[in-house]
C-alpha cells in the first residue's frame, strides 16, 4: 500500500526552513533554493507546495500566527474561568510581545515578514482580518470593563484599541533591538492600560 503523504506537515516543513533562513541570514537570502536546501528536500518539491516565494511567505506568516496563538491560548487558560478584561487583554498582548529567546525569534520572523509585506499588497492581505479580528476582540473586552465600571467610559473602546496594539507592536521592535530590557517594556504597556482601565487591580 503506498505511504500516505501528510501534505500539511510537509508545507509546515518547508515554512520552519524558510523561518530559519530568515532569521539567521535575513528575508533577503529567502529563495526556493535555498530554502529547499535547509529543509533537506528538491526545489521541485518545494515548487510542488509553492508555486511563488509569495505563497510560500503567506503559509509562513500563518505558522507563526499558529504558534503565537498556541502560546496566548496557553497563558490565558491559566488565568481561570474569569479573569477580568484587564488582566485578560494584559496576559494576551503581553504574550506576544518578544520577552524570551523564542518569542525574539518568532518575533524577528514576523517582523522581516511585516517588511516584506509592505511593497506587497496581495500577501499583506492575508493579514488584515486577522488585525481586525483582534482589534475587534480588544475593542470588545474594553467596552465590557466599560459595562462593568472597570474602565474609563470617556474612552473610546476602538481608538484605544489601535492604541493598545499599536504600543505592543511598538516596544516588540525596540525590545527586538534591545533598546531596552523586557521591565521596562512591560512597565510602559502597564502604563498604557492604566490609561484605559485606570490603574492596575488588586492582586494582578
Amino acid at each position: 500500500m503506498p505511504k500516505r503523504v501528510d501534505h500539511r506537515e510537509r508545507r509546515k516543513l518547508i515554512a520552519d526552513a524558510l523561518m530559519r533562513v530568515a532569521a539567521e541570514h535575513g528575508l533577503e537570502a529567502v529563495s526556493l533554493r535555498h530554502v529547499a536546501t535547509e529543509a533537506g528536500v528538491s526545489s521541485g518539491m518545494v515548487q510542488h507546495y509553492f508555486r511563488t516565494k509569495d505563497e510560500m511567505m503567506t503559509f509562513a506568516l500563518s505558522v507563526v500566527h499558529e504558534r503565537s496563538e498556541a502560546r496566548v491560548t496557553g497563558a490565558v487558560a491559566a488565568l481561570g474561568d474569569d479573569p477580568s478584561p484587564r488582566t485578560l487583554l494584559r496576559t494576551m498582548l503581553a504574550e506576544l510581545l518578544p520577552l524570551d529567546e523564542s518569542r525574539r525569534a518568532d518575533g524577528r520572523v514576523a517582523l522581516a515578514f511585516l517588511a516584506y509585506t509592505a511593497v506587497r499588497p496581495t500577501v499583506a492581505a492575508a493579514l488584515h482580518e486577522e488585525t481586525a479580528g483582534l482589534l475587534a476582540f480588544v475593542a470588545g473586552q474594553i467596552r465590557v470593563a466599560q459595562a462593568a465600571g472597570t474602565a474609563d467610559r470617556r474612552v473610546d473602546p476602538d481608538r484605544a484599541a489601535v492604541g493598545l496594539l499599536a504600543i505592543m507592536e511598538g516596544l516588540g521592535v525596540y525590545l527586538l533591538g534591545g533598546h531596552y530590557p523586557p521591565e521596562t517594556a512591560l512597565t510602559a504597556f502597564d502604563a498604557q492600560l492604566d490609561l484605559v482601565f485606570g490603574p492596575d487591580e488588586p492582586g494582578e
